[in-house]
């Protein structure tokens, strides 16, 4: 008999998607591709961006909620018990506290539950990871499977909770097929054009959330601004010129102000543009559980800067530069090396090119709809 599978997906249709949004997306892109058996009923929050269409057996049903917590606590397991869902798949860290129907968690990581939830980042990011802390303990237990997205994630989380090892599973992310190195030269001065992007570039995925590490970037290439030559412009994505400046004027670098170019939110089919643009991708995070732009940077062959630390090297494969990210003087160095070598560069093109093609959503689907199949034999 075929599963009822249900599916939530809060946060796909906003406009500004992030990780877990796509993380979400490309799974049920590639489930509906792969799986013409089960029914699936995607749960999704009403917004601007209607990404996703219903298929002969995936349904599309959007709730209207105003808080994070009231549409998954209220609202989403009212709903899943309406459609008569066999199991809740739910995508991004936390759950309902229900316990009526079978749950399949996807743990992204533990960060929240390794500090004090008040430290850093935006206030929205501060009660965020407070309901996170408060949410996944509980829901963690309840699930029949943990999904999470690297080895060393899984050991992280085995850590924390040590008595669901036995239910944990790794299933790798993906990256989408639009992150290729095929893009047209025309195509390319399209987008450098629109955003007024310099000839040559560093380019950093800069937001306020601390694992981004963004202060120690500035600092480091400001070090480096000082010390080269002609130093490689950096444009940062999704940050604002006050943000900047308030961290330059902390570093009386203000007179390096003009080495920035921010063009704001780049919409996701427009990075692989960028990527290939930029002569190389800086992105040195204090702790990820996965980094996808690792692997969608490498597809669009420009070289990668990364952390020696959590998930980096598991998912950089050695295709990437590797600094220590609490180190001012590492990541200086790193891009110091980078920006002269061009021998080393190219290698890490190759390198990059081949590793990226270890990375496919159709096998995270595939990896995932196993998972399913293995909740039906239950």
């Amino acid at each position: 008999m075929a599963l009822r599978i249900g599916i939530e997906a809060q946060r796909i249709f906003r406009d500004k998607k992030h990780g877990m949004d796509f993380v979400a997306l490309e799974m049920i892109r590639n489930l509906q591709i792969i799986d013409k058996e089960n029914q699936y009923v995607v749960f999704v929050k009403p917004d601007t961006d209607p990404c996703l269409e219903e298929t002969k057996n995936f349904k599309i049903v959007e709730l209207k909620g105003t808080t994070y917590p009231y549409w998954e606590q209220i609202m989403l397991p009212a709903a899943a018990k309406a459609e008569k869902v066999d199991v809740l798949h739910c995508t991004s860290n936390t759950a309902p506290t229900q316990k009526d129907i079978p749950l399949i968690l996807t743990l992204h990581d533990v960060i929240y539950m390794e500090k004090s939830p008040w430290a850093g980042g935006s206030l929205y990011q501060k009660f965020g990871n407070m309901y996170r802390r408060l949410n996944v303990p509980s829901v963690v237990k309840q699930a029949s499977v943990v999904i999470t997205v690297s080895e060393f994630e899984k050991e992280v989380i085995k850590r924390q909770f040590p008595e669901i090892s036995n239910k944990l599973k790794v299933v790798y992310n993906g990256k989408s097929t639009h992150f290729h190195a095929n893009y047209s030269d025309d195509e390319v001065s399209q987008v450098v054009k629109k955003y007024n992007l310099p000839h040559n570039f560093i380019f950093f995925l800069g937001n306020t959330d601390p694992k981004k590490n963004l202060p120690r970037v500035i600092e480091a290439y400001i070090q480096y601004c000082r010390e080269a030559e002609s130093p490689l412009k950096m444009v940062i994505a999704d940050f604002s010129a006050t943000l900047l400046d308030s961290h330059l004027s902390k570093l009386n670098a203000i007179d390096l102000a003009h080495q920035f170019v921010l063009p704001g939110y780049i919409p996701n089919k427009q990075l692989p543009l960028i990527f290939k643009k930029a002569s190389f991708f800086l992105y040195p995070s204090l702790r990820e559980s996965f980094g996808i732009p690792i692997i969608e940077a490498m597809a669009c062959g420009v070289p990668v800067i990364t952390s020696n630390v959590a998930s980096m090297p598991e998912i950089s494969g050695g295709a990437a530069l590797l600094v220590d990210p609490t180190d001012v003087n590492s990541l200086k160095n790193g891009i110091n090396t980078l920006s002269k070598d061009e021998t080393l560069r190219k290698n890490l093109v190759q390198q990059g090119l081949e590793r990226a093609k270890s990375f496919d959503w159709q096998i995270t689907a595939r990896k995932v709809l196993d998972i399913y199949k293995d909740i039906k034999k239950q």
